[in-house]
C-alpha cells in the first residue's frame, strides 16, 4: 500500500482492533488509554500521560510502539538535560573538515518523553517545533521528522520536588492529557500473575508483541481520517463548547482556537475508528475532557471552593446544546 492511498474505513477499524489485541498481550486493562492513543495516532496528535509511578506508563508506550512496528525513541528527562541532548548537534569532522549532523533521539516515529516535568523549561521547549511542525532546526537548517511523528510524554503528579511544571504553550501542543489510575483489584491480581514470573523488568518482546501494521498503512489510515465528514452543525457545536470555557467565571483561562481544531480532529479520528464516515455529537462529548483538561486554569475563587476542571468540563458539555 502506497503512502498516497486512503484506507477503507472497515480496514481502519480492523487495524485498530489488531493493535488493541497486540498491546493487550502484555498490558492489563487500560482499554480507555489504549483507545485514546489510537485516536491520537490517527489524528496525528501528541499525548501526555499522568499517573503515579508503577502504573505502566512507559511500558504501555513501548508495547504500543512495538505493535505499530515504527521507530521508537526514549528520552529520560533530568534536570541537567540540554536541548542538544534531544535534538542532536553538528560536530566538526577533522577528516573531512566539515560539520556532520549527529542526530538526537527525537529523530524517530514515536518518542517517549519520560518524566518530562523533571527538566527545565528551556529543554522542554526543544520539543515545541517538533511537536507543532514535525521538523527540527539546527544551526539554521531544518530537518524533517516522519509525517506520523508522535510524542508520548509522562509525568508523575505526586512529586513536587525537583520538577518544572510544563508551561501553557507546551501543554497546548498535546492533543490529550490522560490520567492513568491505579488498576482495579482484579486487574492488579492479573498484573501480578502475568509479571510476577519475570525476573527483572518485562519487555514488550517477552510477550511476543510484533508489528501488525506499517508506516504506509498508518499514513493511509490517517488519510482516511481526513476524509471524515464534519458537518457545519458539529463545527458550530465544537466552537461553542470551547468558547464556553472562556466565558466561565470558574476558569481564569479557557480553551484556545487550537483546542477547538484538535477536538474536531480527534472526533473525526474517533468516528473513523468506529467505522463511520461522519462525526456525531457523542464523539465530541466523549473527548472533551481529555482535550480540554490541561488547557484550562481554575480561577482563584474556584480553587478555594475546591472545584475540579473535569467537573467543570462535564458541566459545560451538559449546558452546551448539541445538534440533533
Amino acid at each position: 500500500m502506497s503512502e498516497t492511498q486512503i484506507m477503507p474505513l472497515d480496514e481502519v477499524r480492523g487495524l485498530a482492533d489488531a493493535i488493541r489485541a497486540e498491546v493487550g498481550k502484555a498490558v492489563v486493562g487500560q482499554t480507555a488509554t489504549i483507545d485514546a492513543l489510537l485516536i491520537a495516532l490517527m489524528a496525528q496528535g501528541h499525548v501526555l500521560l499522568e499517573g503515579p509511578p508503577g502504573t505502566a506508563k512507559t511500558f504501555l508506550a513501548q508495547c504500543f510502539s512495538a505493535a505499530l512496528g515504527i521507530d521508537y525513541g526514549r528520552i529520560q528527562f533530568t534536570p541537567d538535560l540540554m536541548p542538544g541532548d534531544i535534538l542532536g548537534s553538528n560536530l566538526f569532522n577533522f577528516q573531512t573538515s566539515q560539520f556532520t549532523l549527529t542526530r538526537g533521539p527525537i529523530f524517530c516515529d514515536l518518542l517517549l518523553a519520560d518524566e518530562i516535568n523533571r527538566t527545565p523549561p528551556k529543554t522542554q521547549a526543544a520539543l515545541l517545533e517538533a511537536m507543532q511542525e514535525r521538523r527540527v532546526t539546527l544551526d539554521g537548517e531544518s530537518y524533517p521528522l516522519p509525517a506520523h511523528f508522535m510524542v508520548v510524554a509522562t509525568q508523575n503528579p505526586i512529586e513536587s520536588q525537583g520538577v518544572y511544571p510544563l508551561p501553557e504553550a507546551q501543554l497546548d501542543r498535546f492533543l490529550f492529557k490522560l490520567l492513568i489510575p491505579y488498576p482495579s483489584l482484579d486487574e492488579e491480581a492479573r498484573i501480578v500473575a502475568r509479571f510476577g514470573e519475570h525476573a527483572g523488568p518485562a519487555l514488550a518482546a517477552d510477550f511476543g508483541i510484533g508489528a501488525v501494521t506499517s508506516a504506509a498503512q498508518l499514513n493511509a489510515a490517517a488519510q482516511a481520517v481526513k476524509g471524515i465528514k464534519l458537518a457545519d452543525s458539529i463545527i458550530d457545536y465544537v466552537v461553542r463548547l470551547v468558547r464556553a470555557t472562556r466565558d466561565s467565571a470558574d476558569l481564569s483561562a479557557g480553551g484556545s482556537p487550537r483546542a477547538a481544531v484538535l477536538l474536531a480532529n480527534a472526533a473525526r479520528a474517533r468516528a473513523a475508528l468506529d467505522g463511520r464516515d461522519y462525526v456525531l455529537p457523542d464523539d465530541v462529548k466523549a473527548l472533551a475532557t481529555q482535550v480540554l483538561r490541561h488547557r484550562l486554569l481554575l480561577s482563584p475563587a474556584a480553587e478555594i471552593e475546591g472545584k475540579q476542571v473535569e467537573a467543570l468540563v462535564a458541566m459545560l458539555v451538559e449546558q452546551t446544546e448539541a445538534p440533533r
